[in-house]
């Protein structure tokens, strides 16, 4: 949704705006060729695509920073920006991640259990070969809404007494068998669900969402606006509510003559509902079609 974030972000040439997942710096590179006296601050905490992001961006005028868009205050802080104009968060897994089979992300490619965005600490391997089967279960339960979370991770601490899972097909192969055939023929690929809930907890990424954007949006000129692109519903509601705190005004009773609690809204929606990839995104780029885009602008 690359104009619908041009848009939503109402560039201003001589702004300062924040790419907080860079990725391949598809957006990065767009924002930075509508900028003439501003800036760019490209963030990453993959250093893979930190990397391409500096390749990239080299003709404009864009300060790359290998880090997690969680910590935007520190991050600006060591820059001397105390505000900017626009942030832009395209959360999740990139399609460079999904599709570079040796990072473990894909339940498509066999490879090493990996997962980790930054490529350093836990992995999905540490993960499934030291949970219990009821932090397993929770995991698969609340970030995936695997209905057989349980039964799943069970059979995985059974399995792991004899040898330790080492790869993505010997954890789809588990799911496989853990799930009744009948499930397995309706609604995509069986790993699916608990693929997703391993790659959020390995990398913490609903934490730093609730940490990231509410950071980005106090470090907004007044006028500024914060855009959000989440591709599943957890992420969507996390967003959705922070959103709404921001636009919520007086919170007294509706029976009380005045306001006594004093607060106001200090966002207003750019976009009531949220914004869909269009027929023709969807048909080239097939992953779009769960993407969700959410603008705020501060009063």
């Amino acid at each position: 949704m690359l104009n619908e974030c041009l848009n939503g972000l109402n560039i201003d040439p001589a702004g300062i705006y924040v790419d907080g997942t860079a990725g391949g710096a598809g957006h990065s590179a767009e924002i930075a060729k509508r900028l003439k006296t501003g800036r760019l601050i490209a963030i990453d905490k993959d250093p893979t695509a930190i990397e391409a992001v500096r390749r990239r961006l080299l003709p404009y005028s864009a300060t790359v920073i290998a880090g997690d868009f969680k910590d935007i205050r520190s991050i600006l802080d060591s820059l001397h920006i105390p505000a900017v104009n626009g942030v832009l968060l395209d959360v999740g897994v990139s399609s460079h991640q999904l599709d570079s089979a040796e990072r473990g992300f894909s339940y498509s490619h066999d490879a090493p259990l990996d997962m980790r965005m930054t490529r350093e600490g836990f992995s999905a391997k540490d993960l499934l070969n030291t949970y219990s089967a009821d932090e397993l279960t929770r995991v698969f339960r609340d970030y995936g809404e695997e209905k057989f979370a349980r039964r799943i991770a069970a059979n995985i601490c059974e399995a792991r007494e004899q040898e330790p899972l080492e790869t993505t097909f010997s954890l789809v192969e588990m799911i496989r068998r853990s799930i009744p055939a009948a499930k397995r023929r309706t609604g995509g690929h069986p790993a699916k669900r608990v693929f997703q809930a391993i790659r959020i907890e390995v990398n913490g990424e609903l934490s730093a969402l609730e940490t990231g954007v509410p950071a980005a949006f106090e470090r907004l000129n007044h006028g500024g606006r914060l855009a959000v692109i989440t591709f599943h519903s957890l992420e969507d509601r996390i967003v959705k509510r922070i959103f709404q705190g921001l636009c919520t005004g007086c919170t007294c009773p509706p029976d009380f003559p005045i306001c006594v609690c004093g607060k106001k809204p200090k966002a207003k929606l750019v976009n009531r509902k949220p914004i869909l990839a269009g027929g023709d995104e969807i048909r080239e780029n097939s992953r779009s079609k769960s993407a969700k885009l959410r603008v705020i602008e501060r009063i």
